[in-house]
């Protein structure tokens, strides 16, 4: 070892360096995250207590109410973290994490306010704050002794609900409340204005203890029913057999939410009817330092059960000598009136307590066949323990003591009293989904979201349980519990607070080295490989076995049978993520440092870039983030995983811009926009690939790279034809035409060129269109044909295809549009992309409509509009599907086709594509009309055309205009010149822009008007 201030060699057990004195810095204090209670409180007015004292009588007056402090936590299993001289905070749920934090949190603030107020000094006040939350917890050690720190957002919100308190109130944070609901009552404040938060808080008061019991403020929140446990109930059937013959005792024993007590109470129900009693009592973490806690609760369950009993039953007391009717009272703390009993050694006492204990319960049993029921043993206080293990010895026939416990909490004397020990195990995956389809309802449309439940919560019923709720808490399931529907996409189902502390209990027991190999396994994600963990971790590779085989005994990191060899899994992700979440930053940067470094030296590169991004960002190594989430996006290209590319390219961009900042950084952020353009573009992210262009435009001008300048524009005005208006897209199409033509870089050329063909057929330039068009098809042909980055040539040339294909329907060349099909259809079966099949589609259905071939037109843009949707190229799913409406309205498939056209124009919404909306909703209103209702058709078309008109769409504004014409019924003068003007207006706009088809519809409508002269219709 070196010292740290001047790195002299020091031996291993000094404590001071020799040289220079500095106490010796052993290690970095172990820091962890914890979802914990904090506990603030203070004396009310402590400045003005002890302004005019002395410092000692100052101490003196405020010490004994510190004191009263200190023992209220502590009588309550919480840790005081610090004192602030009128006061201290204090954590419940760490170091050693409790389920049960909050109410023991609560209990505590209820009894440090009453031992102030039983200080007889008036003038000391206290005032609490209760929150719930994440903190940082570790231990500060000095020479002399240890400290344990709690820091974090959370320690504020406590401080402030304590400020805000009035003297001798408890206020309480939400999140607290919602944990310790049912235990302690509230009354709720409303929404508070606190000194440091933007937003007010909801605030709670603590009226009192609540004198439920554990299993009823359960039983209280459960939405479920009972599933199931045939194995555990048949083992149940067989004590209650063997107890006709003489005492038989069973432990029901198993962690926490995985059904102990709603076993044992749905099972003593059904033996109710066979002339079962019932003596129960449950074992508190609020009592565990109280004396007979858990032993006043049986007696008195039992002597109210006599007294309830019909027939008036003698009442067992009669039974009693004088001093087991003392040893009663003392229990039930009555008054004892007899003198000899303080008189009695304590050992003596104890004996009369068990005896008088023993005979009340034998004397019931042999009355009634009788119920003993005793829950969460791991909770007894000491007194009533070894009470228990005699009660439980008795030989009574008729007495069935049934017991529930944890494991880390099953008493010693289990063995002693011939009890059989019933392990309860997770639900099968047919009572889960039974579970499951009790709360969400039975329809299959959940199927999945069920089967995710399922993998998450490991079929532990509490997981089951407080997952839905969270998720209808959230707004994610929205109606009744048996009718829940899923109202919105779930990434990951998360953990809600209310087991976070149950799973982070169990954590709790495994040993330093076990819970290193869970966190390199957390990190590692949802399964992971024994020669993995063995190539992370520098344990001895014995050590190593003997941890996983306690983690597999645990059921918390399981060996699984595997084709890729020794794998692990976690039981459940909600261990896994609970594990992951308790590291601190630091830590878990270092493990994924040393993942993403053993997998590089594995040489994962090429076959998962997914997961070496996944590491490197979390390892916060952002050139690594930068090259692997590039490598992934790439990959997810190939493979037409649009949406997946598009995350990763900006996992990617985000990543580069956190490092230093030089000109080499910049040219690589605007390459990676114009190459990730693609996935933005087929995911039908418009507006962020316009931001991309103009990002990299904006970044280009900054260093003063005319070339990448020029790239940046051409994918910005490529944006710009589906996002605003043609006039604008035309314009900045033109100019970045221009500038590439000066650059002389062709395949920005190219790229530039196809753009301003969009861009003049949206115009509804048409002439200009296929002539821009043309050129670009040409270059791309020739042999020196190429296409900027993010593309190739092959598929530039598709798209160049299907745009100029398009512009000739629609000018009525349809040779020419047929010959462009072809060629598109061809690329699109030799590169079998699902992007330029989908493209190749769209012209193809297109086509078939300018051939007035709508049944051909429709099964072409089916098989197109499915393939869109499945490979996630949303660009395309608007488009297609507004054709394929436009396909189902020529047939006469009016419902089909309004169906179709509604669900396009929304989507186009949806995605940015103001064209494609324009367009879906003109042929929705000409639907409408054929499905009569003639006025909802005149509002679009005339909505549709004004739009048209205001953003320079003049070839839909063509469309618009005949459409109104075909809607609009001449009934009166008005309306026919009404229809003459608009038939008027489609044909001057189509004559000047080549639309021929529609000129000639326009003109044949219009002849026929003019024919019948002054005929109505």
């Amino acid at each position: 070892m070196h010292c740290a201030a001047c790195q002299s060699a020091i031996d291993p057990g000094d404590s001071w360096c020799s040289k220079c004195g500095v106490a010796v810095r052993r290690s970095e204090p172990e820091s962890e995250r914890r979802f914990v209670t904090i506990l603030r409180a203070d004396v009310v007015d402590s400045t003005g207590l002890v302004a005019d004292l002395d410092p000692e009588e100052a101490v003196s007056r405020l010490e004994p109410a510190l004191a009263a402090m200190r023992g209220a936590v502590r009588q309550f299993g919480g840790i005081v973290s610090k004192e602030l001289g009128d006061g201290l905070s204090a954590v419940f749920g760490a170091p050693i994490a409790d389920d049960n934090h909050a109410p023991l949190a609560c209990h505590a603030a209820i009894e440090l306010v009453r031992r102030v107020a039983g200080l007889g000094d008036p003038g000391l006040q206290v005032r609490v704050g209760l929150h719930s939350g994440h903190v940082v917890a570790y231990m500060v050690a000095s020479e002399f002794s240890k400290v344990y720190e709690i820091g974090g957002a959370a320690q504020h919100l406590a401080a402030r609900l304590e400020a805000a308190a009035e003297a001798n109130q408890i206020y309480v944070s939400k999140a607290c409340q919602e944990l310790a609901e049912g235990h302690v009552r509230f009354e709720f404040l409303g929404d508070k204005p606190l000194r440091g938060f933007n937003q007010s808080v909801p605030v709670y008061r603590i009226v009192g203890a609540s004198d439920l019991s554990s299993w009823r403020v359960r039983r209280a929140r459960s939405v479920s029913r009972f599933v199931d446990r045939t194995t555990e109930r048949a083992l149940l059937a067989r004590a209650v057999e063997s107890a006709g013959t003489g005492r038989q005792t069973v432990l029901l024993l198993g962690d926490a939410g995985i059904g102990k007590s709603r076993l044992a109470h749905e099972f003593v129900q059904e033996l109710r009817p066979h002339g079962w009693r019932l003596i129960d009592a449950e074992c508190s973490p609020n009592l565990q330092g109280a004396p007979f806690s858990t032993l006043k609760r049986l007696l008195l369950s039992a002597l109210e059960s006599v007294a309830k009993q019909p027939g008036s039953p003698p009442d067992p007391r009669n039974d009693l000598v004088e001093i087991q009717r003392c040893a009663l009272d003392a229990v039930l703390d009555l008054p004892i009136a007899d003198p000899q009993w303080n008189q009695l050694e304590p050992h003596a006492r104890g004996r009369a307590i068990s005896e008088v204990s023993c005979a009340i319960v034998e004397g019931i049993a042999r009355r009634q066949p009788t119920v003993l029921l005793i829950e969460d043993l791991h909770w007894i206080d000491r007194a009533s323990d070894t009470i228990m293990a005699t009660i439980a010895s008795l030989q009574v026939p008729g007495l069935l003591v049934l017991l529930t416990s944890r494991p880390n909490g099953m008493p010693v004397w289990i063995a002693r009293c011939r009890a059989e020990i019933v392990a309860m195990q997770p639900l099968d995956d047919h009572s889960g989904l039974a579970m499951l389809a009790d709360m969400l309802g039975p329809s299959t449309a959940n199927d999945d979201l069920k089967n995710r439940i399922i993998s998450h919560t490991a079929n532990v019923p509490l997981f089951i349980e407080e997952v839905c709720r969270g998720l209808r808490d959230s707004g994610t399931l929205h109606g009744q519990w048996g009718d829940l529907a899923l109202m919105r996409p779930i990434e990951e189902l998360g953990i809600p607070s209310s087991i976070q502390g149950v799973i982070a209990a169990r954590l709790d027991r495994v040993s330093r080295q076990e819970r290193s190999v869970l966190q390199v396994a957390a990190a590692l994600g949802p399964r992971s490989s024994v020669a993995m963990l063995r190539t992370l971790l520098e344990l001895r590779e014995d050590t190593l076995q003997d941890c996983l085989a306690s983690l597999d005994r645990a059921e918390l990191l399981v060996r699984t049978d595997s084709e890729l060899g020794d794998v692990l899994e976690f039981r459940h992700e909600m261990v896994r993520q609970v594990t992951y979440d308790s590291m601190v930053e630091k830590v878990r940067e270092g493990i994924h440092a040393r993942i993403l470094a053993r997998l590089e030296s594995d040489g994962a590169g090429a076959d998962e870039p997914d997961a070496l991004c996944y590491h490197a960002v979390r390892a916060r190594d952002w050139l690594k983030a930068f090259s692997h989430g590039r490598s992934a996006g790439r990959k997810c290209l190939s493979r037409s995983a649009f949406s997946d590319a598009a995350s990763y390219f900006e996992i990617a961009m985000g990543s580069l811009d956190k490092t230093p900042m030089t000109p080499l950084r910049e040219t690589d952020a605007i390459d990676l926009r114009m190459e990730a353009r693609a996935a933005f573009i087929a995911s039908g992210q418009v507006t962020e690939w316009l931001d991309l262009g103009k990002e990299a435009e904006r970044r280009a001008g900054a260093i003063d790279d005319i070339g990448r300048k020029v790239a940046a524009m051409t994918v910005r005005a490529g944006a710009q034809n589906f996002f605003g208006a043609p006039v604008e897209a035309v314009a900045v199409s033109e100019e970045v035409v221009r500038l590439a033509e000066e650059w002389g870089n062709a395949g920005w050329l190219n790229l530039a060129r196809y753009g301003l063909g969009q861009a003049y057929f949206l115009a509804g330039r048409y002439r200009e269109a296929g002539q821009m068009l043309a050129v670009a098809h040409a270059q791309l042909e020739g042999p020196q044909a190429s296409a900027p980055i993010g593309t190739t040539p092959r598929s530039l040339l598709l798209l160049c295809c299907m745009m100029n294909s398009f512009t000739h329907t629609v000018m009525g060349e349809l040779e020419a549009a047929e010959q462009l099909q072809q060629q598109a259809a061809g690329i699109a079966e030799e590169t079998g992309r699902p992007y330029d099949r989908v493209a190749a589609a769209y012209s193809g259905g297109w086509l078939k409509l300018g051939q007035n071939d709508p049944a051909a037109a429709a099964a072409i843009l089916e098989d197109g509009f499915v393939l869109a949707q499945k490979h996630g190229i949303r660009l395309f799913v608007p488009v297609m599907a507004c054709h394929l409406g436009m396909a189902y309205l020529e047939q006469g498939l009016f419902d089909r086709a309004r169906g179709m056209l509604t669900e396009a124009r929304e989507e186009a919404k949806a995605v940015g594509y103001t064209s494609a909306v324009l367009r879906s909703s003109i042929y929705l209103a000409l639907a409408t009309w054929r499905l009569g209702d003639v006025q909802a058709a005149q509002n679009m078309l005339r909505e549709a055309r004004n739009t048209a008109r205001q953003q320079g769409f003049s070839g839909l504004e063509a469309e618009a205009l005949f459409g109104e014409a075909v809607v609009t019924p001449v009934a009166s003068e008005n309306s026919k010149a009404a229809v003459l003007a608009s038939l008027r207006g489609a044909i001057a706009i189509a004559s000047e822009s080549g639309a021929l088809p529609l000129q000639r519809k326009a003109e044949a409508m219009l002849a026929g008007m003019l024919a019948r002269g002054s005929e109505l219709s």
